[in-house]
């Protein structure tokens, strides 16, 4: 992370997208997306990475119909920090389609996040980014102190975490008595020292024990658009993970919003040919994950 602030480009129209070149399956759900309504309304933290981006629940939505997902599930964004309350707003509106994934301060109640349940919330996400100064010692802690607050609820955690962090947890990993999941492949950027050894690593400690990947975020792993390089990471993983694996779009990919979310879709086509195997990515395992109704 640096200090300098992105400035968020418009959202791409969903009639614009690139079509799915492959059938996409009833129950399909985009398990990565934000949504960011209005600034006067909704207040982002004191010093954000990014301008307000152009991602408001209704183009979501249109979005999410052009390309023929039944199901999203909206992330809450470092943009708000904490303040939940943009996300739990469009849970509302949204009903039974969506599922969300807040961010917490550790002193929140339960009866706080009882209510979030009621609105559709189902994970944490742990903005491992943040806390990546930490001794390892202490991110574990830190881990092992959040699932004990979800456990009740029978939420998974899901960590938004840079890949040497990851790599730092590989031997917790395979014993943490919870579901949890790794965003944007295991972020194991190669321009921060990780290797493909390294990813072999994670995912058999995912395998062993209760892990999940998200194919989610290419471009933030092939910075030069050259996506064929992580399609060996992606069969990796579907073929080790078989029904721990979701996809998320990342929409409305900040801070570049005219990216084709139809393009990052059919990426599926291209890394898991098979049908089967892609149903399970998109409906099955995300509906399992969120509770979503077949």
């Amino acid at each position: 992370m640096t200090d300098e602030v992105l400035k968020s480009t418009p959202t791409r129209g969903a009639s614009t997208l690139t079509r799915p070149n492959f059938e996409v399956p009833a129950g399909a759900c985009d398990s990565h997306t934000h949504v960011f309504e209005s600034g006067e309304k909704y207040p982002h933290v004191d010093k954000p990475h990014y301008t307000l981006p152009d991602g408001p629940l209704a183009k979501l939505e249109s979005m999410c119909d052009f390309l023929g997902l039944a199901h999203y599930v909206i992330v809450q964004s470092s943009f708000y920090g904490t303040d939940n309350r943009c996300l739990l707003d469009a849970l509302d509106q949204a009903g039974a389609r969506a599922r969300g994934v807040a961010m917490v301060d550790e002193n929140v109640t339960d009866a706080q996040l009882q209510d979030m349940h009621r609105r559709g919330v189902r994970a944490l996400r742990l903005d491992l980014f943040l806390r990546s100064s930490l001794p390892t010692s202490q991110i574990v802690e830190y881990i092992k102190r959040s699932v004990k607050r979800t456990q009740a609820l029978g939420w998974h955690l899901q960590f938004y975490t840079p890949g040497w962090v990851v790599r730092d947890l590989i031997p917790f990993l395979g014993d943490l008595d919870a579901d949890f999941v790794i965003d944007h492949m295991g972020y194991m950027l190669e321009s921060d020292g990780l290797t493909r050894q390294d990813f072999d690593r994670l995912l058999s400690a995912l395998k062993d024990g209760r892990g999940w990947m998200k194919l989610s975020g290419p471009y933030r792993l092939a910075k030069d658009g050259n996506y064929d390089r992580l399609r060996p990471l992606a069969r990796a993983i579907v073929e080790q993970l078989p029904d721990r694996v979701i996809w998320g779009s990342d929409w409305p990919h900040i801070p570049n919003g005219g990216r084709d979310t139809g393009e990052l879709l059919n990426l599926l086509a291209d890394w898991i040919p098979e049908a089967g195997a892609r149903n399970k990515i998109l409906a099955d395992n995300p509906a399992h994950l969120f509770g979503f109704r077949k």
